[in-house]
């Protein structure tokens, strides 16, 4: 059974209020940071979630950004119904995935990769026309040390701006493009080009649909240029705000233990997956929530 989304078109049953201090009744939270991040306990993810879980659930993720679940089992298909309880599914549009499921995308690194998935800041698919509300990142294998995914607050590096550099960016857009990211990146798993990857243009400031607070949606992954300014002015302020954003107070850090996940709301957060520890191994699964579109 789909529960209720927490995308803003969707009606969730949790909307986050300022202050709110209500205590959970049916899950254990403990945060990471005060600005981002959280672990939940007392749930198996396995099974299926009453009403009140779940509700429980979107409001951690609403209230902390990221949130973490250690000693998880899961099938697949479990996995697949976890995210389906956050909305409908997002393919992507290049990744490998497991035989006969499109939605479960595969995340590995080996002695014999060229690359890990995610290792520069990013949100995630955010050239979509309607990025990715969530992603829930599913770790089996990781090494005994390394392999850390750091998590930064989009809130908090919008927040931390001055005045005039929030009135500056108000009302920008800028285009996110997939084309220099997807190309060539999947051959050596087999996974053929396609003719062409998405391009959208998104606000550089946009507006959670259910918190309401403002967040920066720019990153290094994907956004190539501001639009309706000169490119040098463009890259100038990019480059500003991409190192504004990996201020290290606007983060936390999770270390992965095997059977681990993440779950992370790219709409008001950003990644990035620390490829250190060559040559071993660490293997898992994503399934994505979709979203909407960016206002």
């Amino acid at each position: 059974m789909q529960g209720s989304s927490l995308r803003g078109n969707r009606g969730p049953r949790y909307k986050h209020r300022a202050g709110d201090a209500t205590a959970y009744e049916g899950i254990v939270v403990r945060k990471l940071t005060p600005i981002i991040g959280a672990e939940i306990g007392g749930v198996d993810l396995a099974q299926p979630l009453s009403n009140r879980i779940q509700d429980e659930i979107h409001r951690a993720l609403a209230e902390n950004l990221v949130i973490f679940f250690r000693d998880q089992v899961l099938t697949p298909d479990q996995h697949l119904a976890f995210g389906r309880r956050f909305g409908d599914l997002h393919v992507h549009p290049a990744a490998p995935h497991e035989p006969g499921r499109p939605e479960l995308m595969i995340v590995a690194a080996d002695e014999n990769s060229t690359r890990a998935n995610g290792e520069g800041w990013h949100s995630d698919v955010s050239c979509e026309a309607e990025p990715p509300m969530g992603s829930i990142l599913y770790i089996k294998q990781c090494p005994a040390e390394g392999g850390d995914t750091l998590f930064a607050s989009m809130y908090a590096a919008y927040e931390a701006l001055s005045e005039r550099m929030k009135v500056y960016l108000e009302g920008l857009t800028a285009i996110h493009d997939g084309e220099h990211v997807y190309r060539g990146t999947y051959a050596n798993l087999g996974v053929a080009d396609k003719p062409s990857y998405p391009r959208a243009e998104h606000p550089v400031v946009r507006t959670h649909p259910v918190t309401g607070r403002k967040c920066l949606y720019v990153n290094r992954g994907f956004t190539v240029r501001i639009n309706g300014i000169p490119r040098d002015e463009s890259d100038g302020i990019l480059r500003y705000l991409y190192e504004h954003m990996e201020n290290p107070l606007f983060q936390c850090r999770f270390r992965w233990q095997p059977n681990s996940i993440a779950f992370w709301d790219n709409r008001c957060v950003q990644h990035r997956a620390m490829w250190d520890y060559w040559p071993h191994r660490r293997y898992g699964n994503r399934v994505t929530v979709a979203g909407d579109k960016p206002r």
